[in-house]
């Protein structure tokens, strides 16, 4: 059991950076019942724009890249953490913009739609960053590692985890205590019924399209230091974020964040005992659970079902 411990601290982690990843994408499929495919790109550019904050060479005037490089590297990565999920949000809200053509249509449309944007951004990201593999310099303080049970360990995935579990419990506390969360969630369970309370679903969609984005950007600033950013690494992202939130159940908070780390775990578990089965494990996980409970763990009746 204590041979396992490594393998089950790194399933919690990844369990928790997944949810991360997922929750976005769930809030946009419960409300708009579309599947955003550009979910991916989105978290990529947050990384690359954190990368753009926290590197040495910042694209500024000189003078106010002077400036900027005076703050120490934790004040940029802490700022950076806010900032670029900003900037990706209002990229975010221009795609919202192009999709609302698509709202009342067949599904497929926006299907459609998301998928070129997602190529559309991959293809921007190697224009601007270029192809090679980047690393997003983090804080000394959270750096390196320590040495426990004879074992070392990474201390930024325990920061990583960390960060991760205090974003869900904002996102949490956003959804159901706020009177902002309960017209997400009453557009999610009947959208002509919140139109007819006069609430604007147009400024609602964009609101929740922006924030599930600005979720997506900082997941990648934060698991970035772990995975390493590249062009092509929204497809980790959004492979993962589709198959949680099928198996969580569509629109479910909390079906999401269990079935990040059910799927966090069965990585970890399965990596332990044969590697190579460690990502097909979460497929597998998929396959049984939707076998016998067709709309996940925690899932409800959605406009999605046939």
């Amino acid at each position: 059991m204590f041979d396992l411990l490594p393998h089950l601290l790194n399933g919690l982690v990844l369990g928790l950076l997944l949810a991360l990843i997922a929750l976005g994408f769930m809030l946009i499929v419960g409300l708009m019942e579309q599947i955003n495919l550009a979910h991916g790109s989105l978290f990529a550019l947050g990384a690359y724009f954190a990368l753009v904050l926290t590197g040495p060479k910042p694209p500024l005037p000189d003078a106010l890249a002077a400036a900027w490089l005076q703050f120490p590297l934790g004040a940029r990565y802490a700022m950076a953490l806010v900032i670029a999920p900003c900037l990706a949000g209002i990229v975010g809200m221009a795609v919202e913009i192009c999709m609302r053509r698509t709202y009342g249509k067949d599904p497929l449309y926006g299907l459609l739609l998301t998928f070129g944007v997602a190529l559309v951004l991959e293809e921007v990201i190697r224009l601007a960053w270029g192809t090679r593999d980047h690393v997003l310099p983090v804080p000394q303080a959270m750096s390196g590692g320590f040495i426990f049970a004879d074992l070392i360990w990474s201390t930024y995935r325990f920061y990583a985890a960390a960060m991760a579990a205090a974003v869900i419990g904002i996102v949490w506390l956003v959804i159901e205590k706020t009177p902002y969360g309960a017209m997400i969630k009453a557009g999610a369970h009947d959208s002509e019924m919140v139109r007819a309370l006069g609430i604007n679903l147009s400024k609602l969609r964009l609101g929740v399209f922006v924030f599930g984005t600005m979720l997506a950007a900082l997941a990648g600033i934060i698991i970035a230091p772990i995975w390493g950013i590249r062009p092509h690494m929204g497809v980790d992202a959004v492979v993962p974020a589709f198959l949680i939130i099928v198996l969580g159940g569509i629109g479910s908070f909390w079906g999401a964040v269990a079935a990040s780390l059910l799927v966090g775990l069965a990585v970890g578990l399965s990596g332990a005992y044969a590697s190579e089965w460690s990502l097909l494990s979460m497929y597998l996980l998929l396959v049984a659970v939707v076998s016998i409970r067709a709309r996940g763990l925690f899932g409800k009746k959605s406009l999605l079902e046939a």
